[in-house]
């Protein structure tokens, strides 16, 4: 489990492509100050394990769903990313419950500036939309933000420039793919209130046929 607070910024400085996944090197400092092989560390709001390490980084392996469900494909050397530890029992909960599992990507349709506040506004599909709620939180790239505003086609956040200055959002462009996790707790409360989908009935192969074959 994760807070969406990034605890650093580190650099991919290889990514090693097989035929359906891949393998991170990321340069690190913060995250490794405790680390053991098998930690989770959020990459750019995906929850990876630390395969390896080292004085100055870690590895992960990125499988085939995970290419396919975040924007971690579009990652090359040289890029930065948003790194976080799993929330310790003792720690603050700053932000809000994130489980490193993206449910997609967005697209960064708009970004403006309004006094000290920047602008982002993220271009969606529906099957992510229908959990984003006006003030409720999401998580863009790891980071744990307040939606301010939301449409049948996209929504907006408003970050400090704090926030844009320690992330990737400093980095981010018009056009850019973004992962996005929606809160946990809104696609559980959907779960448990839909009805059951009834499986239908097996047939029992009795026919017409059939009976008249035996005599009814």
């Amino acid at each position: 489990m994760f807070t969406g607070i990034v605890e650093e910024m580190g650099t991919l400085k290889a990514i090693r492509k097989g035929p359906h996944s891949a393998v991170l090197e990321i340069q690190a400092k913060v995250v490794l100050e405790d680390i053991h092989l098998g930690d989770s560390i959020a990459v750019n709001g995906v929850c990876l394990t630390a395969t390896s390490y080292s004085p100055t980084g870690f590895t992960a392996d990125v499988m085939h769903e995970t290419l396919n469900r975040s924007a971690l494909a579009t990652l090359r050397p040289g890029s930065r990313v948003n790194l976080e530890r799993a929330m310790a029992a003792n720690g603050r909960f700053g932000g809000h419950i994130v489980a490193g599992h993206v449910d997609g990507v967005g697209t960064v349709q708009r970004i403006t500036r309004d006094d000290n506040a920047i602008w982002y506004t993220i271009a969606a599909g529906p099957e992510i939309l229908r959990y984003v709620v006006e003030k409720g939180s999401i998580t863009i790239d790891g980071i744990s933000l307040t939606v301010a505003k939301v449409d049948s086609q996209s929504f907006a956040i408003s970050a400090i420039p704090h926030t844009v200055s320690v992330t990737v959002l400093a980095d981010r462009k018009v056009g850019d793919l973004v992962n996005l996790e929606t809160d946990i707790i809104g696609k559980y409360v959907e779960k448990l209130l839909s009805p059951p989908q009834e499986s239908p009935a097996p047939a029992s192969g009795i026919t017409k046929e059939f009976l008249t074959r035996y005599g009814f």
